[in-house]
This record gives structure tokens, sequence and C-alpha cells, in this order.
């Protein structure tokens, strides 16, 4: 019988996943609460299915997050089984580790990276599996399968290693640990129509809502404590939803009333602006995520 396109991308992540299982003695799978790490979970079930997931769920938790996306998290987490390990950044900050920035909306985006690298030092991590996609951002799209990371956390762009017939070469020094991208060769659609196929619940935000909103340099920011609202800003209440999960003071929302999977769906398809356009952390500088991912992050 002949796999559709989703059967044969869920066939690829789930030998990778347990590819990963098999080469690496402590992985880890790294959770935002995003609609690409629920998926990852999904897949994980599948995998070792009747067996509980293998390895714990890895959530950085910046202090900052949506709390529909936290109440998720503690859904998901009970409903699987699945060991949940959290890491601060608010204790990265405490130690000295990390910097908390100024100015009328302090991203702590940046800072994860600080606690991502203790959190995988602290538990001694070989393997990390990610949710990114080469179709989100032209960094991501240098990714093999399975990204090597030196004895820093580091990623070298070009020391990426060959990956042909679906072999994967896991073999690494001490200190250096992997992260691994089961779901890169995905699409957001891909994402969506495996999430409605599988009938996945998702956190409320990626759904048409009322929130209060400020509109700050064309992107439409959630508000809350963690932002100030500067002379000339107004705070209105708008129907939105989100594309994408992070930060709620970096993560923009976009008008919708896309209130179904279906309708979801049919947005997607006629969007033109790719979902990481939606964050604020990315327009920082034209290479922003590539500067972020050499220096450790997800």
């Amino acid at each position: 019988m002949k796999l559709t396109h989703l059967q044969q991308l869920e066939a690829e992540a789930i030998h990778i996943m347990r590819e990963v299982v098999a080469q690496f003695e402590r992985p880890a799978l790294l959770f935002s609460g995003g609609k690409d790490s629920i998926c990852l979970v999904k897949l994980a079930e599948k995998a070792f299915w009747p067996a509980k997931i293998p390895f714990p769920l890895v959530h950085i938790d910046t202090g900052h997050n949506f709390p529909e996306a936290i109440a998720y998290r503690d859904e998901l987490v009970a409903r699987t089984g699945a060991t949940l390990i959290i890491g601060h950044v608010e204790d990265s900050i405490a130690r000295g580790t990390a910097v908390e920035e100024k100015g009328p909306n302090p991203s702590r985006n940046t800072l994860q990276t600080v606690t991502l690298l203790e959190t995988i030092e602290k538990y001694k991590f070989d393997a990390c599996f990610g949710g990114a996609r080469r179709d989100e951002e032209k960094a991501r799209a240098k990714e093999r399968f399975f990204s090597h990371r030196d004895e820093f956390g580091q990623w070298d762009p070009k020391n990426q290693r060959p990956e042909l017939w679906n072999l994967y070469n896991g073999k690494k020094a001490v200190g250096e640990h992997f992260r691994v991208f089961p779901i890169s060769n995905w699409t957001e659609m891909d994402v969506w129509q495996y999430i409605a196929s599988e009938n996945i619940p998702i956190p409320s935000i990626y759904f048409t809502h009322q929130r209060e909103i400020v509109e700050r340099d064309g992107q439409l920011l959630a508000n809350s404590p963690f932002i100030t609202v500067m002379p000339g800003e107004k705070v209105e209440t708008r129907t939105v939803r989100f594309r994408t999960v992070g930060d709620m003071t970096c993560t923009g929302a976009i008008a919708s009333e896309a209130s179904t999977m279906d309708e979801i769906i049919q947005e997607v398809a006629t969007l033109r602006v790719t979902e990481r356009g939606t964050r604020a952390d990315d327009k920082r500088s034209e290479a922003a995520m590539e500067d972020r991912k050499k220096a450790g992050y997800f």
C-alpha cells in the first residue's frame, strides 16, 4: 500500500526518534507548548507505544509565557504520563549567568539559550529533540536531522555531517551533544494537517479569540505585565489568534476569525507571511536566528 504524504513524514520522524534512542544514552525532548513540539510528543508516543515516552520533556520557562501554553503543558504531561523537567530563566538571572534586558518589552528569548545549556549540562543530555523545520527560517534550513553541538553547546553551520541513505552519525566527544529535528522536512501546512488528522488537542491561543493588543512596529503584541505601553500606543481589544508560541513580549498575533482546525488550514493556505514573520525577536537583525543558533539556541 502506498503511503500518503503525511504517513511518509510520520514514518521518517518515527525512524529518527528510534535511531536517537538506539544511539544515545540520555535523550530529551525540548517542549515549548507550541504546535511543533506537540507533534513531537505525539510522534514519540507512536514510536514507543505501548511503553511510555522513554525520555523527559524539557521546558525552558522564561517567566513570560502565555498562561494558556503553561496550562496546556501541565495537562499534556498529566495525560501522557511523561516526565517533565523545567529550566527557569529566572534562576539563571539570579545566578548572574543571564542578564535581564531593559526597554519597553524586554525579551527573554535570547536568555533561554543560557538556561537551556545549563539544563543540558545539569542532566547530561546527549541528544535533544527539537521541533524546528527547514521552511521556518533561512538559518533553520541549514540544519541536518542530527545537528552536532560542540562542548560549549554551539552550532557550526559549516560542520554538518552528510546524511545519506537515512544513516545518521551520532558520534561525539565527551561534553558534546546533538540537537535532533525529526520534522525538518515538514511544512507549517503539514503540521496543521497532521494535528487535524490525529485529532491532537492544541492550546486555545491558536484559535481566534478576543485579546487586549498593543500594536508596536507592525506587530500585534498581547498586552501583559511584561511590556510597557509607550506614549502614543494604546491598548485595544481585537479578534486575533497566534501562529506560533513564544514569549509574550515578542510573539505577534494575527487578525483572524479561524475558530476551527479546518479554518486554520484554509487560512494558512492563503497566507504569504511565514509564521516566524510574527516573531519580533527574529527581526532584530538579518541574521538574528543564525546568531542565536550558533550560541546554542533551540
